[in-house]
């Protein structure tokens, strides 16, 4: 399973001009790992925001004006409430769910929902052959974000995506102007990072651009982060 695949290669060079370089290719990492693109099975989208999703798509070799999905052999998933939000955006994201990410996701046939029922914060289990696998519902940034939490034995890990982009976002009123209700994330962030304290959890960030991983501890301030690091510090 790949959680989340970047923003992918398919923009103009104008758009890409406005975000830091990329300096790291997908191929590469998948290699170092010993895998390539047609290994993956299950593709999860946190989210559909263009930074999250524009890797699942790319364009045909020999016709580069229609695309493609970037892994043949995988199921793309996503949950049909965050699903519906992306195609009927608001003016405050609009920008940010590019058709060409999204459409050709849907029309390869690839696509499937996690259900979420009315009121729910998680459901378990949710993917037919990860069973070590939830995922945590947030409704703060975007319209219900999944966040995996992984389960290794006792350990647990959260891919926290937009929740927590990085250890500075750890204390609980330090929230992205990207998010759509910040004061709902203050609330999802207290719920998830009191339960990452009491079950010692290691977060998992997808925009710190220097560490990969963390714990949290409750001080007289709050939650604040306890050690960073990469993912193998901490055993993952």
């Amino acid at each position: 399973m790949l959680v989340d695949c970047g923003m992918g290669d398919k923009q103009p060079d104008k758009f890409f001009s406005h975000y830091l370089p990329r300096i790291e290719d997908l191929d590469d990492q998948l290699s170092e790992l010993g895998f390539e693109r047609n290994d993956i099975t299950d593709v999860f989208l946190t989210h559909l925001h263009f930074d999250h999703c524009g890797g699942a798509i790319r364009r045909r070799k020999n016709n580069p004006e229609t695309f493609e999905p970037a892994f043949a052999n995988a199921t793309f998933w996503s949950t049909e409430r965050h699903w519906r939000w992306a195609n009927d955006p608001n003016p405050r994201e609009k920008a940010s769910f590019l058709r060409d990410n999204i459409h050709p996701i849907e029309a390869s046939g690839q696509l499937k929902f996690i259900d979420r029922a009315d009121g729910s914060t998680d459901t378990r289990s949710p993917i037919p052959g990860f069973k070590d696998l939830d995922v945590l519902f947030v409704d703060g940034h975007t319209e219900s974000q999944m966040l995996p939490l992984i389960k290794q034995g006792d350990r647990k890990a959260l891919f926290t995506a937009d929740l927590l982009p990085s250890t500075t976002h750890i204390p609980a009123a330090w929230v992205m102007g990207y998010d759509t209700r910040p004061l709902l994330t203050v609330s999802e962030k207290e719920r998830i990072l009191t339960c990452a304290v009491r079950e010692d959890w290691t977060l998992l960030f997808e925009h710190d651009a220097h560490h990969e991983a963390a714990t949290v501890q409750r001080t007289e301030k709050g939650i604040r982060l306890e050690r960073a690091g990469l993912r193998s510090d901490f055993g993952w």
